[in-house]
């Protein structure tokens, strides 16, 4: 704390938040307040661990260590160093690797950042490529682009080509896969998706990147944290390189992690290479704070109890999913083996947009999301849900019940307002569920289903957070 011979212009940092940004601090306690209030059902986001909170908010901001352990660039990194080796021990762990043959980086600051470090790492400028196509339920970061438009850097700097799902089952279309392969001869296959509510078929991966001599990645990031508590798939037994998030079935930080193989002839220089795409190509300084919320976070994956949790969020997205088939509703792939459930609206005449933004006003955060066969990524046809949130707020199959429930609401409601409406316009949409209006009820149905959410979410936990303390901040309205 400030002392009386601290000078003024340094008394600044030893006052708390509340005091010197109080404008800051309202908005965090507004976020705070939709987090405890509403159900988080966006399957690629989690609520992180206190311990995480308090380690990712440390006095290691201040630390600055580019380059590796044993090999920075600044002095006083003694304890970054040890910081950063426990962080990749505790990742092998995590995922049940051999030092031997498996190593990791753990400095990418988020999960596109370590996929482009891999592509870097891997392949040449202008190389071939794929990955699942976005409208299939693959990722931005694996080749994306239109017919105006190259997307992002993976589609910029190489030529990609999507491979695709069955239309007759919506499952990888391996198969197909193997038939484009042989024309498009890529250097790099890349597995692993943001919207496929099924497991993965490494083993035919793998055999179709050796017919073409192509390296094979698995970008992990959704269900990272379920195949480390071994209910999924494992990649490791097939892959080059494995990349992932940490902040969502992993339930850690917001960041990224790149594992590469150390053993045999083809794998000689690979540690270096990622390494080197890491730092300097691709970034600077690791994020040492982050870095000992990850590490924080890969204790708890290796905890019994962690496989607990995974084998509950899958029970719950079955539940969400049967629960949803039974009122008679469209499913990719009739279900999921994972964590998320791909909705298809199509036969109902909505679309993702209008049902994401009823949901926001109920207090229910989803998103929207291309399904199978729909003709663009940026006009989707379905939601996408995920009950990893839900589960780390205690929630289990009888709690997910009353959730479906609540969405089975709000597709009526959502078709109640678009007939009110008049047009299929979204801003008209927004309108009639935002005004009152005399002769129209879908507005006070909006209120009156957004009552029975914030009162059934209030009943949960949250996270890091005293909600017995809690009270309802500056800027937000009362919820009823």
């Amino acid at each position: 704390m400030a002392t009386e011979n601290t000078p003024a212009f340094n008394k600044v940092l030893y006052a708390p938040l509340a005091e010197i940004d109080p404008e800051v601090k309202n908005i965090i306690d507004k976020e705070t307040w939709r987090q405890f209030t509403g159900l988080e059902l966006i399957a690629s986001e989690n609520l992180t661990s206190l311990a995480t909170m308090e380690a990712n908010g440390s006095i290691l901001t201040n630390k600055y260590s580019e380059g590796l352990p044993g090999a920075r660039y600044y002095g006083g990194n003694e304890y970054i160093d040890e910081l950063e080796v426990l962080c990749r021990k505790r990742a092998l762990k995590a995922f049940n690797l051999d030092p031997a043959k498996w190593g990791v980086n753990v400095q990418p600051y988020s999960g596109s950042t370590a996929n482009f470090a891999a592509l870097t790492a891997l392949i040449q400028p202008q190389d071939r490529l794929m990955g699942l196509g976005l409208p299939d339920g693959g990722h931005l970061t694996h080749g994306y682009y239109t017919a105006k438009k190259k997307m992002t850097a993976s589609s910029i700097y190489f030529q990609s080509f999507p491979y695709a799902l069955d239309p007759s089952t919506q499952l990888i279309d391996y198969a197909g896969l193997r038939k484009q392969a042989k024309i498009f001869k890529p250097r790099l296959i890349i597995c692993g998706a943001s919207a496929y509510p099924r497991d993965w078929d490494y083993k035919a991966l793998r055999a179709v990147c050796d017919d073409g001599g192509a390296y094979l990645m698995a970008d992990i990031a959704h269900t990272s944290g379920l195949i480390a508590a071994q209910e999924l798939n494992s990649p490791f037994d097939y892959c080059d390189v494995v990349t992932t998030t940490t902040h969502k079935t992993l339930r850690g930080p917001r960041a990224g992690l790149i594992f590469f193989r150390k053993d045999g002839a083809n794998y000689e220089d690979l540690e270096k290479r990622v390494n080197d795409a890491v730092f300097p190509a691709c970034q600077g300084g690791p994020h040492n704070n982050t870095i000992a919320a990850v590490a924080t976070a890969l204790l708890q994956v290796s905890q019994p109890e962690f496989k607990e949790y995974a084998r509950q969020v899958i029970a719950n997205a079955r539940m969400l999913g049967s629960s949803l088939r039974e009122h008679g509703y469209k499913l990719q792939t009739d279900g999921t083996d994972n964590h998320l459930v791909l909705w298809d609206l199509r036969p109902l005449g909505l679309t993702g947009s209008k049902v994401e933004k009823v949901c926001d006003l109920l207090g229910i955060t989803i998103n929207k999301n291309a399904v199978s066969g729909d003709a663009s990524a940026q006009t989707p046809g379905g939601i996408r849900l995920g009950t990893s949130a839900l589960t780390s707020r205690n929630m289990k199959e009888e709690d997910i019940k009353v959730v479906a429930n609540f969405l089975h609401r709000a597709i009526q409601l959502s078709m109640t307002l678009q007939k009110e409406a008049g047009t299929k316009m979204l801003k008209d949409f927004v309108r009639v569920a935002t005004t009152e209006t005399e002769g129209k009820v879908g507005a006070k149905m909006v209120k009156e289903l957004r009552h029975e959410v914030v009162t059934f979410a209030r009943k949960w936990p949250l996270p890091g957070v005293n909600v017995a303390g809690l009270q309802r901040p500056a800027g937000i309205e009362e919820d009823f």
